[in-house]
């Protein structure tokens, strides 16, 4: 029992569900960004090239001979993945500069001079009728 309640503590502290968080989102962050790899970028990349597709790029060590398959060196496919990556590195640098920046700004921003207590107020008040 004593391990299920230290389990519990651990899973229930904030760090813990704020990573679980960020997972999730940046496994949908991730979705978004191969969508548009695969549907906006690599179709104009490989109309460039001559309408080659990464993926289908391939070196043929040994033909298929009957029921076997082909050997290959798939190279297009490392090639896609590697563009992919590239592309989810960029985007995810550009997110976390635009918070670094907001957050900058956010920092900059002076804050108000603090109000005076009642102690003091009544204080400035006796020192001004001193005065006069």
């Amino acid at each position: 029992m004593k391990v299920l309640n230290e389990f519990k503590a651990f899973a229930m502290k904030g760090n813990v569900i704020d990573m679980a968080v960020g997972i999730i989102i940046g496994a949908a962050f991730g979705k978004i960004v191969s969508s548009i790899v695969n549907d906006i970028i690599m179709p104009p990349i490989g109309l460039l090239v001559g309408g080659v597709n990464f993926t289908d790029l391939k070196y043929v060590m040994k033909e298929a001979i009957g029921e076997n398959p082909a050997v290959t060196i798939n190279y297009g496919n490392f090639l896609q993945v590697t563009l992919d990556f590239l592309i989810i590195a960029l985007a995810i640098f550009i997110v976390i500069k635009a918070m670094n920046s907001a957050k900058r700004k956010e920092e900059a921003a002076p804050s108000p001079p603090p109000t005076p207590s009642k102690e003091e107020t009544l204080l400035t008040e006796i020192r001004d009728l001193l005065k006069k």
